[in-house]
């Protein structure tokens, strides 16, 4: 199996069974999220309890890359601090801007599978509008 079809293969999964897609009762934190330019819309939800995520889920509609990438970052990011998830942030946008090092690619690890939006312009905002939604999420929370 090739990187790429490895990676096309954790996309799809993501994208046809995402862990995460639902709504999540009793959520502390919510956001909402939109990419004007071709409809896609996220709400985010997350349960943050003494800095840490406890746990997370999102609802909405779009494209296979935003819907993936949704669900690959709340996997990433349960468990996680606040700090942790803005730093895995900073590494998402570095890695899409094509900036990221194999070490901050393998850092991210599904996300990693993101790494050729780099490549396709349409695409950057449909990989980062769960991205954007959390940074706005946790901005609220400072």
């Amino acid at each position: 199996m090739t990187t790429d079809s490895f990676y096309g293969e954790v996309l799809a999964d993501h994208n046809m069974h995402p862990l995460h897609k639902h709504e999540l009762e009793c959520a502390t934190h919510c956001c909402k999220g939109l990419n004007p330019t071709c409809g896609d819309n996220i709400s985010l939800n997350l349960n943050i309890h003494d800095g840490i995520i406890t746990d997370g889920s999102f609802t909405g509609i779009g494209c296979a890359v935003s819907q993936a990438s949704a669900d690959i970052m709340l996997e990433l990011i349960i468990g996680k601090s606040l700090d942790e998830a803005r730093h895995y942030t900073d590494l998402f946008r570095k890695m899409i801007a094509g900036e990221a090092s194999d070490e901050q690619i393998e850092e991210l690890e599904e996300a990693g599978a993101l790494h050729n939006v780099s490549k396709m312009p349409a695409r950057v905002k449909c990989a980062l509008l769960s991205w954007n939604t959390m940074e706005k999420l946790l901005d609220q929370e400072k």
